[in-house]
């Protein structure tokens, strides 16, 4: 009992000290700006007003009513936008200095332990204007957890749909007890691993039961995984239709990490939400995903801040040869797949390096082609329908959750503003307004 009252006041303090409101939920404000991105039409609209109330926007525009009282925020020369979102994300590890000791602190540390690891990188997600995320694989159930305590408020963070454990073939990308000797862990695979449509059908309902929102498979091998090839299929068609009817029966999304192309369609042939990285997918893949309208979450800063790691010497020379094979042709995939309308959404598998760097990958989207109008989509009104909260989250509406951001300057002129977020509200609490103290009663 001490123990667990120790940890939560931890919690508690980590969280004050992290951000304390500027006002509180139910309070009415009006955040106002030179400019409004309005990411139903992909437009930039002036000027841009944003009025407040309980936690949600209920008005848009300069003629939307002002409730009494309400509290003006004045932003400035700067873009309002929805709160961005990021489809794949890794908040429960983050790479240090040395990959060697990264193993070695992951067999030390106590789970406890792990979960206040992830504090600081949710926090720093947040701040940098990720209100939203979805959390594609986390062991022991972490993100399940923090995704509770930043709901409670307990926490400091973005909204999180969590995957918990990724499901895997043995010996597959997502089993973690790759590359050990056999009987020197207490378990040798991880707990998504399984094999034959019966055994996954046990472990979608395994992973619901424990309060996953919507389930991972890996249908291909990786890139920072050991004994798995990128381009190699790990399941069976058999296997991927009965993960995807399991999860759909129980109305949650499938997202599949795939690199190679035969892995990559046999999961969108059974009926996949989204194809997680695709560096390697072919004409082919790339043609059923249009016509079945799978999403497709590119991840192309992980390439980069993997590669990053790689000069560092901070990778292992297996992974960084993989690395390599895949970067070849990554961005060929990606400049075909918004040439050809495939439906993208913002993700950029971030935990494979650094936290809060998320807003790096709508320039990356923007160099590989896509319109800086549809990249700040991608990261917004899109990733919302591919996450399934469109009726709540993704754009600046009356009736939507009050999640709104402010970058200086105009992003359809220059898309790294996205990068330079200095004001953060989500659910109508503001985390960050360097702009501040330009507030007062209306």
């Amino acid at each position: 009992m001490r123990r667990s009252l120790l940890l939560g006041s931890l919690l508690l303090s980590l969280s004050a000290s992290a951000a304390e409101p500027a006002a509180r939920p139910g309070a009415a404000q009006v955040l106002k700006a030179a400019r409004l991105f309005d990411a139903k039409t992909g437009k930039v609209v002036t000027p841009g007003v944003v009025v407040v109330a309980d936690g949600k926007v209920v008005g848009v525009g300069a003629k939307a009513p002002v409730p009494a009282g309400a509290t003006v925020v004045e932003l400035g020369d700067a873009t309002l936008l929805p709160g961005f979102m990021d489809a794949h994300t890794h908040l429960t590890v983050e790479p240090g200095p040395d990959w060697r000791k990264d193993v070695i602190d992951s067999f030390q540390r106590t789970i406890p332990e792990q979960t206040l690891d992830t504090l600081p990188w949710a926090r720093v997600t947040l701040m940098a204007g990720f209100t939203t995320v979805r959390n594609l694989g986390a062991e022991d159930f972490i993100d399940v957890g923090l995704r509770n305590a930043i709901a409670r408020g307990n926490v400091v963070g973005p909204r999180i749909l969590a995957a918990s454990s990724s499901l895997s073939s043995t010996g597959g990308h997502c089993d973690y007890g790759n590359s050990w000797r056999k009987g020197l862990m207490a378990h040798d695979a991880s707990p998504g691993v399984a094999d034959g449509p019966d055994a996954l059908r046990a472990r979608v309902r395994e992973t619901l039961k424990y309060g996953a929102d919507l389930i991972k498979v890996c249908a291909t091998g990786g890139v920072m995984s050991f004994n798995a090839e990128p381009d190699a299929p790990q399941f069976t068609q058999a296997e991927l239709d009965a993960v995807v009817d399991e999860a759909h029966a129980h109305r949650r999304k499938v997202a599949a990490h795939a690199h190679g192309a035969e892995g990559a369609k046999r999961a969108v042939r059974a009926g996949v939400d989204s194809v997680e990285h695709g560096t390697l997918l072919d004409d082919e893949a790339l043609a059923l995903m249009k016509r079945k309208g799978t999403w497709y979450v590119p991840t192309a800063l992980a390439f980069f801040g993997a590669k990053e790691l790689a000069d560092k010497g901070n990778l292992p020379p297996d992974t960084v040869a993989k690395l390599r094979t895949v970067d070849q042709r990554r961005e060929q995939v990606l400049r075909k797949a918004i040439a050809i309308g495939v439906r993208i959404a913002l993700g950029t598998d971030s935990g494979v390096f650094a936290h809060g760097r998320n807003a790096e990958e709508f320039a990356l989207l923007v160099q590989a082609g896509m319109p800086p109008a549809e990249a700040l989509r991608a990261g917004t009104v899109y990733a919302a329908e591919l996450l399934g909260v469109a009726d709540r989250l993704g754009t600046l509406e009356p009736g939507k959750l009050a999640d709104v951001v402010a970058v200086p300057g105009n992003p359809l002129n220059d898309i790294r503003a996205t990068q330079k977020v200095f004001f953060v509200m989500k659910d109508g609490i503001i985390h960050r307004n360097d702009a501040a103290p330009a507030t007062a009663p209306r």
